[in-house]
């Protein structure tokens, strides 16, 4: 016990790297070519969000919510469960993450909330842009191969990540309440992802 200042945070995991991208790569193999229409998913939810007007943020709603549903049952209750324990909380939480984009952004009524301001809707276009389009390029860039990729809507991060600068940018509305799951995920697993980095 004297030795305790010797250990990492990777010492912490429940599995290695290896075994985690290995599941990664398993699970873009099966679901494949599911990336794809995430890919299209995540440029419709782009040129929505430009679109600012009520339609649009009801559909943006429930496009992410099929997202945070099927990442929670797909990736978390499905795969991440078999190495991690905690992965069936997660589940748990993504789907209320979908609840909430239901019933808060589609079943909005009357006019939409804007962003606080340009620096605030500018932040949300980058962290958009961040999870849908070079989030899946941040794996092979780092050397990993195309199969291990992370794409919006099929793995957490981007997804969470893409939620939030979406929300930023005034699509959906009600950002305080539906961006609660999707900054404590990423709190959750941008570490664990360094984590396996070192």
């Amino acid at each position: 016990m004297s030795e305790w200042w010797t250990y990492r945070l990777s010492d912490f995991l429940m599995f290695s790297p290896r075994i985690y991208w290995r599941l990664v790569e398993r699970y873009n193999g099966e679901i494949w070519p599911a990336q794809l229409l995430a890919a299209g998913a995540g440029l419709l939810l782009l040129k929505l969000a430009a679109t600012r007007s009520t339609a649009a943020a009801r559909v943006t709603a429930a496009l992410l919510a099929a997202a945070w549903l099927w990442v929670g049952w797909a990736f978390f209750w499905q795969r991440y469960a078999t190495i991690n324990w905690a992965a069936s909380y997660f589940a748990f939480a993504f789907w209320l993450e979908a609840l909430l984009l239901v019933v808060l952004g589609t079943w909005q009524r009357g006019p939409r909330e804007r962003a606080h301001s340009s620096g605030v809707r500018a932040l949300g276009w980058a962290l958009a842009a961040v999870g849908l389009l070079f989030y899946p390029l941040a794996g092979p860039v780092a050397g990993r191969p195309w199969t291990q990729a992370e794409v919006f809507g099929v793995m957490p991060d981007p997804t969470a990540l893409a939620t939030v600068g979406l929300l930023l940018t005034g699509s959906p509305p009600h950002a305080g309440w539906l961006g609660v799951v999707p900054v404590l995920s990423l709190m959750v697993g941008m570490p664990t992802l360094w984590m396996l980095s070192t």
